[in-house]
Formats: C-alpha cells, structure tokens, sequence
C-alpha cells in the first residue's frame, strides 16, 4: 500500500466518523423540528376550537353538554394531529416507482411512518437504517438506472424492506409473541432488519469503494508524474 493509498485510507475512515455524527445530528433535529411543527399546528387548532366556542357562547349558552363537546373535540383533535404525520409518506407500492436518487429518502419516511406498529428494539433498527439510507441517498446520485448496482439497490431498499416490515404489520398483534418454528414474529423482524441494516451497509461501502479506488488511481497518477518530472528535473 503507498503512502497515498493509506492517507485516502485515513481520510475516508475520519470524514466517516464525522459524517456519522452530522447525519445523527441532522437527524436529531428533523424530529426536533417535526415536534415543534405538530406542537404549532395543534395550538392554532385548539385555539380557533376555543375561539369559536366563545362566539357560539355569546349567542348560544353551550350548557353542560355543549363544554363537554368542545372538550372532546379538543381531545379528539389534539390526537389526530399528534399522531400523523406532518406529510403524507410514500405508500410501499409507490416507492417502486421513486426515481433511484430519491429512493433512500422516500423509504425513509416511509420506514418512519411505520414506527408506530413496531417493537420498541426493532425502531431503533429503523433509525439505524434511516442513517444508513441517509449516506446511501448522496451516492446514488451519479448512478444510472441500468447499471447493475442501481437494480440490487432499489431491489433491497424500495422493494424488499418495504415488504418485509408489512408482512410484520399483518400479523395480529396477539400473534407476535407467540412462537412459531422456534421463533416469534417480533424476534423475525429484529433479525431481518438487522441484515437488511448491514446489507445496505455493505452496498454503500461497495460504492464508495469504487470511488476511493478511482481517487487512489488519480493519486498514483499524480505521484508518478509530478513527483516523477521534479526527480528528473523537468515540468510537462
């Protein structure tokens, strides 16, 4: 290995760790914002709820039955915008279809909208996947559609994933538990997200492997030539 092989080496190995922690972080702070964004709309609901409840008031008393109303459709309310989503998420059927460049983005939010219908142990495997997708998505980029590695990526991540988390949701929830073969529904799913994890791993590493081996490449080049003419004593 020569000495620019092994500096790409360590150059690639800290931008990795550093760019773990940015994607973590950014993470971390699109649920902060989507916190803040269902929090926002949930208090101007309520407030135009209440609004309207003191208007109606000062023409008809609401009584007994008419606070209780308003109180149950401000409970109703506050539920309804807490639990969906800010956006609507991609069906399964439709990340088929998702250009390649935007697919790890899409079943990502896809992937988030399920995390209700999961085990506590298999949602942290999906945020782990959600950081895996998030490295994968920029490298996809210059990937034309009929190469090889396009067809394996969106085979694994737009069709594979997707039908694997709902052939779990399908199952009743009584049912998860209970062993079957040797192993429960919940324990299957830990174990298939948990290769599905670092299968995408793997193609990610793939492809940046390709672009470490064509920057060595450029790197060898260089080296020969540059350091080659000053060694001679001449500039081309």
């Amino acid at each position: 290995m020569t000495d620019i092989d092994r500096q790409i080496a360590r150059s690639a190995e800290l931008i990795n760790r550093v760019d773990s922690r940015s994607r973590a972080s950014e993470r971390r702070q699109r649920r902060v914002n989507e916190v803040g964004t269902r929090l926002t709309r949930i208090a101007l609901a309520d407030s135009a709820i209440l609004i309207l409840a003191v208007v109606a008031g000062l023409f008809v008393p609401l009584g007994m039955f008419g606070a209780l109303a308003v109180m149950l459709l401000l409970v109703a309310t506050t539920l309804t915008l807490a639990i969906f989503p800010t956006a609507a998420a991609p069906t399964a059927e439709k990340l088929r279809q998702v250009e390649l460049k935007a697919l790890p983005a899409q079943t990502d939010r896809w992937l988030q909208s399920q995390r209700p219908a999961l085990p506590a142990p298999a949602v942290s495997l999906i945020d782990q996947i959600g950081m895996r997708l998030d490295t994968l998505g920029p490298q996809l980029a210059t990937l034309g559609e009929n190469e090889p590695a396009a067809a394996e990526v969106r085979k694994l991540v737009g069709e594979q994933l997707p039908e694997f988390v709902k052939g779990y949701t399908r199952v009743p929830p009584e049912l998860r538990r209970v062993e079957r073969n040797g192993k429960t529904p919940d324990a299957q799913l830990i174990e298939g997200l948990k290769l599905i994890e670092g299968e995408i791993g793997e193609m990610s590493a793939q492809l940046a492997a390709g672009d470490l081996d064509s920057l060595a490449t450029r790197g060898r080049f260089l080296e020969i030539k540059y350091r080659g003419d000053a060694e001679g004593g001449t500039l081309s």
